[in-house]
């Protein structure tokens, strides 16, 4: 009988605990374990409609615990602080310290026990790298449900004031040179656009996109090149037109220094430093690992050899320090497995990328100004199931081999909503293959241009909406959930 931990209840580990219960049966007596700090499941990219508030945040969430005591899956609501993958001292089997955050257990700690365990933990919200940045600070944030229905209620005081005959100014972004998620910040800004014009307010509004990003585009990928009505196209023609379009105006290659009370001071890549003044700002945070410690059996501190200095979990990629022009699609890992303990792996966010997608930026001062690479969404359901899959085949036959998800060989497909109605809205649709460029197999762009597609209308929208339902319903394990793929 085998025992496996989940850390993490999100897109990937969600996904690996509801896969692996299901590869596994119930019948050998195999135990799926997820440990989330949450006791709700979010479809965070709903958030953005939540944030604007055209959905309630009731639409975005649902309890874990119901789902998984139906599907038999343990589950523990508290936050892991540290693993020992050898065991310690009174065995060899691996276990995980975890503080319940269970308002009936709240600070308590356990040891759980563990044969294999899958660290899906995602971000820290790393609002403190930026000073100022974030809702306890003078920036909102649609990172988290309860985020985003503060953001909602700060933008109807600003519409408000709006109609009020008030000019205002709206700053949407990242507020911070090395953030990720930069197509969240481009959906919230649209949607916020589209409301200001719905309410016929939009000439009094100024509307601002502040983004690490060099191109507008480039969306931590590295832009894209695809086909579009028989020419061949750039993501930043293509996304430049929509801003023109709506009368968005642009920051790019910015690093938020400090965000002060109604002024946000930046600086961009050539060195020059900006301050921009404000009435609302939804400023995306950097991420980081969560705080997790390893230790060894001896009780000798070993997070340095699990993890990154960024708190990422170390996999099988190529960490060796090169220059871009050296980058190659083969430095991605492809297990997810941690080459110091075979009974440890990281998905999503959880895993140390070995570097950007994008070219990296810095200013002349040195700051680095470059997105980091996004690992949400699609890519972090194809990892957890890739995992599970893997550990699903250890467990049942003893084999040492893994089943593959690099980003490099993954295609991707990505719907970022531009403004909600079902007759007004309209959402940018993008697919692209592989995620990470590889200039060896497609010299000409990295991509293959037959996969890598763009489109914006009002079905992009219908598409959005009826995905935001599927993937709701397949995260309840309702009936033939596995049928809807990741």
């Amino acid at each position: 009988m085998a025992r496996v931990v989940i850390l993490g209840a999100g897109v990937s580990g969600h996904t690996a605990a509801l896969r692996l219960r299901r590869m596994l049966g119930r019948r050998g007596g195999h135990e799926v374990v997820v440990v989330s700090p949450n006791a709700n499941w979010n479809w965070i990219p709903s958030n953005i409609w939540v944030g604007v508030g055209q959905m309630p945040r009731e639409k975005v969430v649902f309890p874990l615990a119901p789902v998984y005591e139906r599907t038999g899956v343990e589950f523990h609501q508290a936050r892991a602080v540290a693993l020992r993958p050898e065991g310690d001292e009174e065995s060899p089997q691996g276990a995980v310290d975890v503080e319940y955050t269970d308002p009936a257990r709240a600070g308590e700690v356990e040891r759980l026990r563990f044969d294999f365990l899958v660290n899906a933990t995602g971000p820290k919200l790393n609002f403190a790298a930026t000073p100022g940045l974030g809702p306890e600070g003078n920036s909102l944030s649609v990172c988290t449900a309860d985020h985003a229905v503060e953001a909602a209620e700060a933008l109807r005081a600003t519409i408000q004031r709006l109609k009020d005959g008030r000019p205002q100014t709206l700053v949407i972004g990242v507020g911070h040179g090395m953030c990720t998620c930069e197509g969240a910040a481009f959906e919230y800004a649209f949607n916020v656009e589209h409301q200001i014009r719905e309410a016929g307010v939009r000439d009094l509004a100024e509307v601002i996109y502040l983004t690490n990003e060099r191109e507008l585009g480039d969306f931590g990928v590295g832009g894209m090149t695809f086909e579009q009505q028989g020419f061949v196209t750039t993501s930043a023609l293509w996304t430049a037109s929509i801003f023109r379009e709506r009368g968005v105006n642009a920051i790019l290659g910015a690093h938020v220094q400090r965000v002060e009370d109604g002024v946000i001071h930046y600086e961009q890549l050539d060195g020059s430093v900006h301050e921009q003044a404000f009435d609302f700002a939804m400023l995306l945070p950097p991420f980081r690992g969560q705080e997790l410690r390893a230790y060894d059996r001896a009780g000798e501190d070993v997070t340095e050899t699990v993890f990154a200095p960024n708190g990422f979990m170390r996999v099988d990629a190529d960490y060796t320090q090169k220059p871009y022009e050296e980058w190659r699609a083969e430095d991605w890992p492809t297990t997810y497995e941690s080459p110091a303990y075979p009974n440890l792996f990281a998905v999503g966010i959880a895993f140390a990328p070995p570097h950007a997608i994008s070219r990296p930026g810095a200013s002349p001062s040195g700051t680095v100004i470059a997105p980091a690479p996004p690992r949400t969404g699609m890519p972090s359901g194809i990892m957890g199931r890739t995992v599970a899959a893997t550990i699903a085949d250890r467990i049942r036959t003893g084999t040492t081999a893994a089943h593959t998800a690099s980003m490099a060989r993954m295609g991707a497909g990505c719907i970022a909503s531009a403004g909600t109605g079902m007759l007004s809205g309209s959402a940018a649709g993008m697919t692209m293959y592989p995620v990470v460029p590889d200039h060896a197999r497609f010299p000409e762009s990295g991509r293959d241009l037959r996969h890598t597609k763009g489109e914006l209308g009002l079905a992009g929208h219908w598409t959005k909406v009826l995905l935001h339902h599927l993937f709701i319903y397949k995260a309840k394990a309702r009936p033939m959930w596995w049928l809807i793929p990741e």
